[in-house]
């Protein structure tokens, strides 16, 4: 018995973790003030937010940009290899050069999740609002999948109602699942593992809701079929997982 309940207990909680993946795309604020720095840094890294980990390792991205008040910047070649425990991270610095709203996004290379049997590759985006310009916020970058925010995705407090599309090629997608994790600080212990991921669905026109509970960064992933299979490490033809990622965060009042 003990031997079944610690194989049963095993399987869940690898399951859980294995369902749990999100690509960050993390700046070090989400508004940038007359009194801060004009250098957004930017953290890039493949893991489980509300888990804390593990860290799966990034290979170099497809692409990596900005769209600002100048228009589309490639920034792939501002990106940086940081290695973390042996798994490889990157980190970027962008100088903002005028006022206006700044959407980050990045292309991943296809992950193999060999406990899944799937490749994914999850389209990720960050709005950084700069001096009070307060335009774009909503442009969609025209990702294959993507997360149009119908809530601005900054100046937020902390209980705020985000709301969103989600599309893909264009289009609005009713009835998808849209997992949401908070990036923990180590002060939050979940007590179950229903807690780690929230799991929302899209309504009938591809809008969801969800109600941020604590200060932090929050990810909202849209989890679709990809139309065609990709080959994994061993040249094998295997599904695809396509997310549509979104990053805010909230605050709390003081």
């Amino acid at each position: 018995m003990n031997r079944l309940l610690f194989s049963l207990v095993t399987a869940l909680t690898f399951a859980t973790t294995a369902a749990a993946h999100f690509q960050e795309l993390i700046p070090n604020t989400e508004i940038v003030t007359a009194e801060d720095s004009n250098v957004i840094e930017l953290q890039l890294q493949f893991t489980h937010p509300m888990e804390r980990g593990p860290l799966m390792t990034m290979e170099q991205p497809v692409q990596f940009g900005v769209i600002s008040p100048t228009g589309r910047e490639d920034l792939l070649p501002s990106l940086t290899a940081h290695p973390v425990a042996d798994h490889q991270t990157y980190r970027a610095s962008y100088r903002i050069k005028q006022p206006g709203d700044y959407l980050f996004y990045v292309e991943p290379e296809p992950y193999w999740e060999a406990a899944e049997s799937l490749m994914i590759v999850h389209y990720t985006k960050v709005v950084v609002s700069a001096f009070g310009a307060e335009n774009g916020w909503d442009t969609e970058i025209g990702l294959p999948v993507e997360i149009i925010p119908f809530t601005r995705p900054y100046g937020l407090w902390t209980g705020n109602l985000f709301t969103g599309v989600v599309k893909r090629n264009g289009q609005p997608v009713p009835f998808a699942e849209v997992e949401v994790e908070w990036r923990n600080d180590g002060s939050v212990t979940p007590p179950a593992s229903p807690f780690v991921t929230q799991v929302i669905k899209t309504d009938a026109n591809g809008v969801f809701n969800y109600a941020m509970p604590r200060a932090g960064w929050w990810g909202f992933a849209a989890l679709l079929n990809g139309d065609k299979p990709l080959k994994n490490p061993a040249g094998q033809a295997v599904p695809v997982e396509l997310g549509a990622l979104i990053w805010v965060r909230t605050r709390d009042m003081k």
